[in-house]
């Protein structure tokens, strides 16, 4: 095993290192400031660990991005369901999860907010359209 002293002396020049390159970077980040650039100050604004790119932890001061949500394709969930139960009247909600191939956990939210809509009716377990 080698003496302490290698290890003592390997840890002192990446200490050296470190506080080299960190040096440079607040350089680099003054000059691109001064040249009209977005200086990115990662100290701060540092990402948890098991956090996703792009994500900051909001208590250490890091300015997070405003989320972009998707925008819906064609037709949502429940105007396939609607058309579904309009084209079957009657289905039951196992059978229209199973034609739309999606988990019937899913769907039994999404046809409880179509009927306090008023878009499908429910009468025992099946389901029908209504007129409206």
């Amino acid at each position: 095993m080698p003496p302490a002293n290698v290890f003592d002396e390997a840890r002192d020049a990446l200490e050296r290192s470190v506080r080299e390159l960190r040096e440079q970077l607040s350089q680099a980040e003054e000059a691109l400031e001064k040249l009209g650039g977005k200086a990115t100050r990662r100290s701060s604004g540092r990402r948890g660990p098991g956090r996703p790119k792009g994500s900051t932890n909001k208590a250490s001061g890091g300015a997070a991005a405003p989320r972009k949500r998707r925008k819906r394709r064609g037709g949502t969930r429940a105007d396939q369901a609607v058309n579904l139960i309009e084209s079957q009247p009657g289905i039951s909600a196992s059978d229209v999860a199973k034609t739309m191939k999606i988990k019937p956990n899913y769907l039994y939210r999404v046809l409880g907010d179509l009927e306090k809509e008023g878009r499908v009716k429910k009468d025992g377990r099946q389901y029908y359209p209504t007129g409206g």
